[in-house]
């Protein structure tokens, strides 16, 4: 399969996704280098995909505001 982020507004709302990874390691070291990059565009939070199947999220990309 194939391991991918897609990526959502602080609505919820699709913003797009990642490309494709070959493994689930490797897709996690891609997010925890770009998730900066990430905020700076607008993303708020992704989830996690192998092929078809969320493996998680939504994941929250900045802590809350307290």
């Amino acid at each position: 399969m194939s391991w991918f982020w897609t990526f959502e507004g602080e609505d919820g709302k699709p913003l797009g996704q990642s490309d494709t990874f070959d493994s689930r390691g490797d897709a996690e070291t891609w997010i925890g280098e770009m998730f900066a990059d990430l905020l700076d565009d607008g993303v708020a939070q992704v989830r996690l995909f192998d092929g078809v199947k969320e493996i998680y999220g939504p994941m929250l990309l900045s802590p809350p505001v307290a």
